[in-house]
């Protein structure tokens, strides 16, 4: 388990490592656009020089992407160019608002997805088609139009939440519900499709083993079977889908912040690379990496932990 943990880490140092790379050498790549875009398009040639010779744009990719690279490390992300604090700070101010969103939002789908796909599989009938047309609802829907939705039917006509707005849950919890409701809910709905037929077909299937069915003759109750033994073999396959609707959801949430104006990571993304400021923009890269690698490597955990192949493979 120990070898596996660290060659998990190793491809995960190895996965941040490229996804900062690229993210660096695309914005590097339009360095002279970027000085124009924050300096006007009646910025003078010489005015352009120095503008990169103060941000160190006028170096080699290398040494540039270098020197970024180190102070990275340490924790330090550099000065914004176009935001009166530093990258670290904002991504403080903003990263809880958009981890309150994302995990709920994961635990919502994680256990209502294990709940109709257990549900489908195992009652079939008019369950399994409710669950089949439910996951082809959230295909078909994209998660902006079901965040319009929930806004027009729970916000501006019956006032139940609020429509946009953020508030702290420290400052007052009954508000904070009232904001946070419709987006988790809006990235939710349009992650349970996936993985709730995920977890249909892998329960479907395991019950079909006949090891199953010795279990039953056997004298185990059908629940005592689902739940402890049918559950754990299904688990593997969901996982890895769930790690992917975690990567879904990051995106997602660069959308759904900018309908209801929440101020977290996604709507900082969007204004950093409106503005051009590429330290702002490369902390946000670097942070939402992170958090998709801590999350895969979790889940490649507990994988491992529930089927011991995963480990050799």
């Amino acid at each position: 388990m120990l070898k596996f943990t660290l060659r998990r880490l190793g491809t995960g140092a190895l996965l941040l490592l490229t996804v900062c790379t690229f993210a660096y050498f695309m914005l590097y790549l339009g360095k002279d656009s970027i000085a124009y875009g924050i300096l006007g398009e009646n910025a003078k040639p010489a005015d352009i020089t120095h503008f990169n010779q103060v941000h160190g744009l006028d170096k080699s990719f290398f040494e540039s992407y270098a020197n970024w690279l180190i102070n990275a490390i340490r924790g330090d992300f550099g000065q914004a160019w176009t935001f009166p604090d530093p990258p670290t700070v904002l991504i403080g101010q903003r990263l809880s608002v958009t981890l309150i969103i994302v995990v709920a939002s994961l635990i919502i789908v994680a256990t209502v997805s294990l709940a109709l796909g257990v549900l489908g599989a195992v009652r079939g009938g008019w369950a399994d088609r409710l669950v089949q047309l439910l996951g082809l609802i959230g295909f078909a829907l994209p998660n902006f139009l079901i965040a319009f939705a929930l806004v027009i039917q729970f916000a501006v006509s019956v006032h139940w939440f609020n429509a946009v707005g953020w508030v702290p849950p420290q400052m007052d919890f009954e508000q904070f519900l009232r904001s946070a409701t419709l987006p988790i809910a809006a990235i939710s709905i349009s992650g349970l499709a996936s993985l709730t037929q995920q977890i249909r077909g892998a329960v479907k299937d395991t019950l079909q083993h006949d090891y199953v069915r010795s279990l039953r003759t056997s004298g185990l109750s059908y629940r005592r079977v689902i739940f402890k033994h049918v559950l754990r073999n299904a688990a593997g396959p969901a996982l890895s889908v769930l790690g992917l609707q975690f990567v879904g959801m990051l995106g997602g949430i660069v959308i759904i912040e900018q309908i209801f104006a929440i101020p977290g990571l996604g709507s900082l993304s969007v204004s950093a690379t409106s503005a051009r400021d590429i330290p702002v923009v490369m902390a946000v890269v670097a942070t939402m990496a992170i958090m998709v690698i801590l999350v895969n490597f979790v889940i490649d955990l507990l994988s491992a932990a529930l089927n011991p192949k995963v480990r050799l493979s």
